[in-house]
């Protein structure tokens, strides 16, 4: 019964501009004017996860050399328009919570 329960996050591992790794979890995903764009929060990795930073995370799926890769969204514009749209449905889901 306790299965059922159980919840079993997404996880990638993204490496910054300095070559520093760090886990993800996916959120949400979304296409959004035929691109596809990811939402996601730093992982917790430990016991302290009530002042882990959760700030939101969105990325764009790209390819590069015949792979898909995430990158950073460096159009304010398109950045405003996914990150809006990613706000507004977790928005909805919490609202539906109640």
């Amino acid at each position: 019964m306790s299965e059922m329960n159980e919840y079993t996050p997404e996880l990638f591992e993204l490496v910054d501009e300095n070559g520093n790794k760090k886990n993800f979890e996916l959120i949400d995903a979304a296409e959004i004017k035929g691109e596809q764009y990811y939402c996601m929060i730093p992982a917790i990795e430990d016991d302290d996860f009530l002042n882990a930073d959760c700030d939101l995370v969105i990325l764009k799926v790209i390819e590069e050399d015949g792979e898909e890769i995430l990158a950073s969204i460096d159009n304010d514009d398109e950045y405003e328009v996914v990150s809006g749209f990613f706000l507004q449905r977790m928005h909805e889901a919490l609202e539906g919570e109640d």
